[in-house]
């Protein structure tokens, strides 16, 4: 695996064959960051289900400011950590070895927001209408930000958010929101 774009481009990183994670494939990437690419300078990002932590990654190669990667599975923040000093990341990012829920807590209690989140959680689960629930309950987004969902089956319930684009790669779907203008 690899950083495919931006200044750490063709740089290898750990991750592809932890169990429990399906890094978001290259071309899928390459064409997330692409429809995102604007939004991601100076931008401060969310990596909530980071499993390899190659978006968040990705982002902060493109010019983000800094990236929040949160994953429970310790193998993911032993993995994560070797590729951030592969990387030699220095004040660009947090990791935090958390539950969604208590780290989106964390973040209300701590007044931070973000300009992208991304949210690739285990499919099995249905865990993206429940993190997009909490990301509006506690006003997580700032008004120009994103979402980035990438799934399989999942039905989900965009809550207060405007689709963006919607686009299938093979079996998993990619769909950008943001918030409804009031």
């Amino acid at each position: 695996m690899r950083i495919i774009s931006g200044k750490y481009k063709g740089k290898v990183i750990d991750g592809y064959n932890i169990e429990g994670t399906r890094p978001t494939m290259d071309r899928v990437k390459e064409s997330l960051i692409a429809s995102v690419y604007s939004n991601i300078s100076d931008s401060i990002c969310l990596d909530l289900f980071t499993g390899s932590g190659s978006v968040g990654l990705e982002l902060l190669s493109n010019g983000a400011k800094k990236c929040y990667f949160v994953d429970s599975n310790p193998k993911v923040i032993e993995v994560l950590n070797k590729n951030i000093n592969k990387l030699n990341l220095k004040e660009e990012y947090k990791l935090l070895k958390n539950d969604f829920k208590d780290a989106l807590l964390n973040f209300k209690n701590n007044n931070i927001k973000f300009d992208i989140i991304f949210l690739d959680p285990p499919y099995k689960f249905n865990l993206i209408s429940q993190s997009l629930e909490l990301i509006e309950k506690y006003d997580l987004l700032n008004d120009d930000g994103i979402i980035i969902c990438e799934y399989e089956t999942e039905e989900i319930n965009n809550y207060d958010f405007n689709i963006l684009k919607e686009k299938k790669y093979g079996s998993k779907l990619i769909k950008i929101l943001n918030k409804i203008s009031e």
